[in-house]
């Protein structure tokens, strides 16, 4: 292919989309709904897959005989947690560049294909310990190669198939199931570890089937394709330097040198450093190219800026939300209400349905208003919601009333379905026709990469605030049960990063911590590894560190509502 057509194209395309929508309607009046829910269906497998193991990760590593939390298995750990968010995060601009040049409908359909290919091999892992955790691993990221694909051009395609008069009811009910199906992951995951840890895998493969063949028969071109040749250098530049930023900031979770973080370490500086270093190049880079991977220029519509930016604010704080929610009620108040620290994932995931239950609530009705009055007022709205609500979390007993806590994690839900439509609209709307993959896919960057930056910078948070104040009270509370005091300090002297991944997997904490030393003569074993010893020692650290977090993730909240202030409230379509 030549780059020759490409400044003949742009504007036709623009024209050329809008005929063949209007053509569309006319022959198939019923075609966007189709599109609607293929998609849907699309969006909600790949959230659902991002977070499906979270839960669990216990069974799974289980199943191939492997202790996660044992110090040379942290990094599996790391990337079963990363693999799939860091793929999807890499490879949803490039994806949705290949979308705008080679037909959105084509990559989304092979999406389904790949994706589903991946969950066949992942529920077939043929060895054990350390080589069926690596398998496991190369699995899932391929894995999330398809469910880029399927992110990258979701949103592309039903913009091409809705006018702007329904646009944001349509972007407000595929992006709301895309959010709602990273809690929904959180249950399902819960459940199906319950019965077989193979089964988290089995259930995307009669879901990629039928997405499969549903998208192939139904799904028609309505965008024009945008001859060009790939732009291999941007690509390069993107996908590595991308991935080394994430990584980095990954590693940073885990101690190094005496310290309880990583940040101190060398290759972690360095490999973020790197990173920056790669994408600021890739900006110099695609400001060159005729038609770029990465098109910068977009960033000069400040609707896209600001709706990407206020994007990543969002899914920053809604991914810190969920890691921190799911660490307090399964290393505290689900053990101190009667559930053994096993039986937490699944209860963590159930106890959190308010949340999914107010995106499902807010996120279509608030597309629906915005096509009417403009994104600016649900957007700035929700934002200030979901500020609201990580204030209230931060200031409600650690041992709360579920109703309580249920109401604000409903009107937190509720917030971020009522600003996640509009905004989607906004972004979608506010870019050429011939642009609205390379757009969607930039979309996608943003709140996948929140969710992969969520995992550094708020594990490091709580981390940090639990240093200060957990070895002293670890130490204290040990000796009161017979550990003497060398062991003691000695337990109390090891990285925090131990006691949240044991309670963020259903491990019990005290247990992994000690080891052996807890069937010492003279320890109160039954005491120390009961279900209320841990909760009430980590109720003080664990609500400083919290306070920490939730302060941090309510200016990030307002930091979006800001982005959303300045914005313009009404978007003209640009077909």
């Amino acid at each position: 292919m030549t780059d020759a057509p490409v400044a003949d194209t742009k504007h036709e395309g623009v024209t050329e989309t809008a005929r063949r929508r209007q053509r569309m309607d006319q022959e198939h009046p019923r075609y966007k709904w189709v599109a609607l829910s293929n998609t849907t269906l699309g969006a909600l497998l790949a959230s659902i897959n991002s977070s499906i193991v979270l839960i669990s990760l216990p069974a799974i590593f289980r199943g191939v005989g492997l202790n996660p939390l044992a110090p040379g298995n942290v990094g599996y750990l790391l990337w079963m947690l990363m693999g799939y968010l860091v793929a999807t995060a890499v490879l949803v601009v490039p994806l949705g560049r290949l979308g705008d040049i080679f037909g959105r409908v084509r990559i989304y359909t092979l999406g389904f294909v790949v994706f589903t290919i991946a969950a066949i091999a992942l529920s077939f892992d043929p060895f054990r310990l350390t080589g069926g955790a690596v398998w496991l691993i190369g699995w899932r990221v391929v894995q999330g190669v398809g469910g880029a694909m399927l992110m990258a051009c979701s949103a592309a395609i039903l913009t091409d198939a809705f006018p702007s008069r329904q646009r944001g009811m349509a972007l407000g009910v595929n992006q709301v199931a895309a959010i709602a199906g990273q809690f929904l992951g959180l249950l399902i995951g819960g459940l199906l570890s319950q019965w077989d840890w193979r089964a988290v895998f089995w259930v995307g493969v009669p879901l990629g089937l039928a997405g499969t063949l549903w998208s192939f028969r139904s799904l028609v071109e309505v965008g024009v394709r945008t001859p060009a040749r790939l732009d291999w250098s941007g690509t390069a530049l993107f996908a590595v330097g991308f991935t080394v930023l994430l990584a980095g900031i990954t590693y940073g979770i885990q101690p190094y040198g005496g310290h309880p973080t990583g940040w101190t370490n060398p290759w972690v500086l360095g490999a973020i450093g790197t990173g920056v270093l790669l994408l600021a190049v890739l900006c110099l880079v695609e400001l060159r190219v005729r038609v770029p991977m990465l098109d910068i220029r977009l960033f000069a519509s400040k609707p896209f800026a600001l709706g990407n930016l206020a994007g990543l604010m969002a899914a920053v704080g809604r991914g810190g939300l969920q890691f921190m929610l799911i660490i307090w009620l399964q290393g505290i108040w689900l053990p101190l209400h009667g559930y053994s620290f096993e039986a937490t994932p699944l209860w963590s995931g159930i106890y959190l349905l308010p949340m999914t239950l107010g995106f499902l609530v807010a996120g279509p009705l608030s597309g629906t208003l915005s096509d009417k009055f403009g994104s600016r007022p649900f957007a700035i709205g929700g934002m200030l919601l979901m500020a609201a609500t990580f204030l209230a979390l931060m200031v409600i007993p650690v041992n709360f009333s579920f109703w309580v806590f249920g109401l604000l994690v409903f009107l937190n839900g509720l917030g971020g379905g009522i600003f996640t439509s509009p905004n989607t609209a906004a972004i979608m709307s506010s870019v050429p026709a011939s642009e609205r993959g390379a757009a969607s896919g930039i979309r996608a960057t943003f709140t996948n990469a929140g969710m992969s930056l969520s995992i550094g910078i708020f594990f490091s948070l709580m981390i940090a605030g639990l240093a200060k104040t957990l070895p002293g009270t670890l130490s204290t509370g040990l000796q009161q049960q017979g550990v003497s005091m060398a062991e003691a300090h000695r337990i109390a002297e090891l990285p925090p990063v131990g006691s949240l991944f044991a309670a963020f997997l259903g491990y019990n904490p005290i247990g992994e911590l000690m080891g052996d030393t807890v069937n010492q003569p003279g320890v109160n074993a039954s005491v120390l590894t009961g279900k209320e010893f841990f909760p009430h020692l980590i109720s003080g650290p664990f609500h400083a560190g919290l306070t920490v977090v939730f302060i941090a993730a309510a200016v990030m909240m307002v930091i979006g509502a800001a982005a959303s202030w300045v914005n313009p409230g009404r978007v003209v379509d640009r077909d």
